[in-house]
């Protein structure tokens, strides 16, 4: 599905086929070892559905670089044993296929060693034809590559629409449309499965580039990408079946 001008949706990832780039968002390796520690038991069965969403859309695209958009780890003060062994497997894979660019994430302190093992760039944002890469934790509005960039993509927030039916809420993940200081807006959603995500219908953002959320439209994926439309409409409809 083409989810705005030049970017296409790939899984939970974008793919930008002029450019031959792929976009990941939010890979949170070692999320699960955390939530263990803080005595959740989840089983450990995330990264391999992260590295088998990751084959499929280099199958898929074939591309030429790929974008780590930010949070390729969870840990904000350190690198766990779960970190250190996922995040090299994920560059050994991605590093066989393209050139791997890390723009770096509020998550990712002491990110350096991985990368610099692998020999991986870490940047604060990536600028490309009109498109400009960050995370979404922190804004760029001064940068000379920003007020050019005419798109605009960020991870951070882990967009995910709650489908309300009664008591019963179904999560889905989802991409964000809309518009950031006269600049179109695209957020991707984590490609983590235990990361559910912020339901955008009910919940406190964190990226400040989300302004007016009632003016976004919002791409739910399951199967395959569903274009849900304006958020404003959503809530309405969450909001009656609420009643």
């Amino acid at each position: 599905m083409l989810i705005a001008k030049g970017l296409w949706i790939s899984g939970l990832m974008l793919f930008l086929p002029e450019e031959k780039t792929l976009v990941v968002g939010d890979i949170h390796v070692g999320y699960e070892e955390a939530l263990n520690r803080q005595g959740i038991l989840v089983p450990r069965f995330a990264f391999k559905d992260i590295m088998k969403a990751l084959s499929e859309a280099v199958s898929e695209t074939a591309p030429e670089k790929i974008i780590l958009l930010g949070d390729l780890k969870h840990e904000f003060g350190g690198i766990s044993d779960q970190e250190w062994t996922d995040a090299l497997k994920v560059l050994d894979f991605l590093k066989k296929k393209a050139e791997v660019i890390i723009v770096k994430g509020n998550h990712d302190t002491l990110l350096e060693p991985i990368a610099r093992r692998k020999g991986v760039e870490i940047k604060d944002y990536h600028y490309a034809r009109g498109f400009f890469f960050c995370h979404g934790d922190r804004l760029f509005g001064r940068n000379k590559d920003f007020k050019k960039a005419k798109v605009v993509v960020i991870g951070h927030e882990h967009p995910a629409i709650g489908i309300r039916d009664g008591a019963r809420v179904e999560r889905y993940k989802c991409f964000l449309v809309g518009k950031y200081a006269g600049k179109e807006l695209v957020v991707l959603p984590s490609i983590n499965p235990v990361t559910e995500g912020t339901d955008v219908l009910h919940e406190k953002l964190l990226s400040p580039y989300i302004k007016d959320i009632d003016g976004f439209r919002a791409i739910i994926v399951s199967d395959k990408p569903y274009d849900f439309g304006k958020i404003k409409k959503l809530r309405k409809m969450n909001d009656g079946a609420d009643a």
